[in-house]
């Protein structure tokens, strides 16, 4: 099928524009951290406590919400900052759209289209956590890692649409790789979470340290069970992943398995993520040590996604 040079050029300006607007909104999130004195204190709280979390005097009363000090302005940013997400979603959702019907394949065949895929995936996963719990302000930090990456994707991972390699022209195109972006950028927000749920730990106990960050994040037990009930739910879908490229090496290569670079780190990072879902509900495991292992574990996706496609050599480097 010839590529729609018009759809494919229109794609690649919703993409630059859905990655100026990013830029815009993460600068919106900032600006509400860096006014606002004192992180609100609600949905997390009231969470907590219908778990049988024990209270404290700082944990507000069921069904109160405490606003910060300081509300007005740095509420409004933060609005702002919300809205200006939902458009960048909506044309980052336009580009892989257009890429697509450009196309007539699944738009997600090379390393360009696959990062643009799981960014989207990291921002509607952010901006279906902001209905449920009240993390408003960690969006500078979960949207900074989405700019760096889609700009590393618009500019040394550009490629232009095209049809794709033989190998890649299958349905396991469209199973596999949708269940190793879905996965990617799920896992996306609850790695940055678990580096602040550090953060705020050793400002807790040093409240000289991260004096600037860490007053302003919320309870480090609220960003624990952020980070752990996103890891689980994204987990399986990584399981399904792996079973799936298995079984197209299988039919592609003549073998379900054979340790090549990509598929012995995707490995590995599968073993560190069961790690810390296991070291997470084990009680003597929680807390910074469960955190460190999901860090480790999202920056082996990351190193999955990028050194390994593009540095070492192996049957995936075609991507």
């Amino acid at each position: 099928m010839p590529v729609n040079d018009t759809l494919a050029t229109y794609s690649d300006w919703l993409y630059r524009a859905a990655a100026l607007v990013y830029v815009f909104a993460m600068i919106f999130y900032t600006i509400e951290q860096a006014f606002t004195r004192k992180a609100k204190k609600s949905e997390f709280a009231r969470e907590l406590i219908g778990a049988g979390a024990p209270t404290t005097p700082d944990t507000p009363a069921v069904g109160r919400i405490e606003e910060p000090a300081g509300a007005g302005k740095p509420e409004r940013f933060g609005r702002i900052a919300v809205a200006l997400t939902v458009l960048g979603a909506l044309l980052h959702l336009g580009s892989i759209v257009t890429r697509g019907v450009a196309t007539g394949r699944a738009p997600w065949g090379n390393m360009y289209e696959y990062g643009a895929a799981t960014m989207f995936v990291a921002v509607v996963a952010w901006l279906v956590l902001l209905r449920k719990f009240d993390v408003r302000r960690l969006g500078a930090f979960v949207l900074t890692p989405v700019v760096i990456l889609m700009f590393l994707g618009g500019t040394a991972l550009y490629t232009s649409a095209g049809p794709v390699m033989p190998a890649l022209q299958s349905y396991w195109l469209v199973v596999h790789v949708s269940a190793a972006i879905l996965s990617s950028g799920l896992f996306l927000v609850p790695g940055v979470v678990s580096v602040l749920y550090l953060v705020k730990v050793r400002h807790d106990a040093n409240p000289a340290k991260f004096a600037k960050i860490g007053p302003r994040l919320p309870a480090a037990e609220s960003l624990d069970r952020l980070a752990y009930r996103t890891t689980i739910f994204a987990f399986p879908i990584y399981t399904f992943g792996i079973i799936c490229g298995a079984i197209w090496a299988e039919a592609a290569w003549g073998r379900f398995w054979g340790w090549d670079p990509k598929e012995t780190v995707a490995f590995v990072a599968w073993v560190v993520y069961a790690g810390y879902l296991h070291s997470r509900a084990t009680a003597g495991w929680r807390g910074s040590r469960a955190a460190i292992i999901n860090s480790v574990a999202f920056a082996l996706v990351v190193f999955n996604l990028f050194f390994i496609n593009l540095v070492i050599a192996g049957l995936h480097s075609y991507a």
